[in-house]
């Protein structure tokens, strides 16, 4: 993101318990080493937010994932169209 010159990024999960782990770190003393990168990477940025969306409301990324699972190389998935969920979450 920082090549193409992207300084403020949403990261966007279907995962609520990442989101509430990365928001509420002092509720989870358990996963601080991972906090530590997250907050290392996020601060890579000028501004950043991690959001929660269920699978069901984004059927296109969901379809990625699994996609991507399959996959035995590593695969990153941009869009410069914005979704109707992300549009109204900004």
């Amino acid at each position: 993101m920082k090549n193409l010159h992207q300084f403020q990024v949403t990261f966007v999960t279907d995962c609520s318990q990442l989101v509430k782990i990365v928001s509420e770190p002092e509720e989870w003393p358990a996963f601080e080493v991972y906090l530590e990168d997250i907050k290392v990477l996020m601060g890579s940025f000028r501004n950043t937010k991690i959001i929660h969306v269920p699978r069901t409301e984004n059927s296109r990324a969901d379809s990625l994932a699994r996609s991507a699972r399959k996959q035995l190389s590593f695969i990153v998935h941009m869009d410069a169209v914005l979704s109707a969920w992300f549009a109204e979450s900004i």
